[in-house]
């Protein structure tokens, strides 16, 4: 998870390397390969993908986010969790990428119960505005008890929509913060989801019975989990831990540190390593393809 240190790291990172809002347009334009126009919403693109803001209730208030899906026909859905800068196009971009693979694909806005939306242009915007300290307060309702809540209720309205075939089971990733998230997602919706992806993801091991390594054997899905070299330095042995926890339930879980450091899979991060977010991307579409189209 992006701490203090990574945030310092950042900012050195940016102003070494000239990281802006220039670069991740370029990096946007080469990374988002299936990335469409933005029309309004429900209006198919030149790609045949639609594309719109949509919310819905949840016990908690009132979510939102960004629901992307091929125009015709039927498709597994996936809930994708943004990283500590919330919905964004960097954000938008890779889903879109992901639904024209054939996925109808929520972005959710996990900070809903504080404000609505994007809140930063990108991830240059949020280090140059204090968006960490901007972000504490709505992260410390982010318990896990919150996230069940917050995923159950994503997952249902995804079972209800027109463009999603229940019946091929759900994915969830998330990125930073919310690779829990993707994790807890499995508990929350257990006959729905199937594949669960969580890339330089923050707090999967922790004290505590609600530990994201200790819920394997109450889900009925396939893992995928990348984790940063930097992150794994600073805790060398999670990786070990849940490690021994999926094998313990008999959990197929593909667990493996990257040569990056965090912030790698995201287009607009500083630490941005296409070779080594390519190779994760692709990971991810076996696994999702392995269990939701195989």
């Amino acid at each position: 998870m992006c701490d203090e240190q990574d945030m310092a790291r950042f900012a050195q990172s940016a102003r070494g390397a000239g990281v802006n809002r220039r670069q991740f347009a370029v990096l946007g334009a080469a990374g988002a390969i299936a990335a469409c126009t933005t029309p309004q919403k429900g209006e198919a693109s030149e790609n045949m993908l639609e594309e719109g803001e949509v919310s819905f209730a949840t016990p908690d208030g009132t979510m939102d986010g960004y629901f992307v899906r091929p125009a015709a026909g039927k498709h597994p859905a996936v809930l994708f969790w943004p990283d500590i800068a919330g919905v964004r196009e960097a954000k938008r971009s890779m889903a879109r990428r992901l639904a024209s693979e054939g996925y109808a694909v929520f972005l959710a806005n996990p900070y809903y119960r504080d404000v609505k939306g994007e809140q930063f242009k990108d991830f240059a915007d949020f280090m140059a505005n204090s968006g960490f300290q901007k972000v504490g307060p709505w992260r410390e309702k982010l318990v896990p008890e919150a996230i069940l809540r917050d995923a159950g209720a994503a997952t249902g309205w995804l079972a209800q929509q027109d463009s999603v075939d229940e019946t091929r089971g759900m994915g969830s990733q998330g990125y930073c913060m919310t690779g829990s998230f993707a994790m807890f997602t499995a508990v929350a919706d257990v006959p729905h989801v199937r594949a669960v992806g969580s890339f330089h993801g923050g707090g999967l091991v922790r004290q505590g019975a609600m530990s994201p390594h200790t819920t394997f054997g109450e889900a009925k899905a396939q893992y995928l989990i990348c984790i940063a070299k930097n992150d794994d330095a600073k805790a060398p042995g999670d990786k070990d831990v849940l490690r021994e926890a999926a094998d313990a339930v008999g959990v197929k879980a593909e667990i493996e540190v990257y040569n990056a450091d965090h912030g790698w899979c995201v287009l607009d991060s500083p630490s941005y390593d296409k070779p080594e977010a390519e190779r994760a991307w692709a990971r991810l579409l076996d696994l999702y393809g392995r269990t939701l189209k195989g």
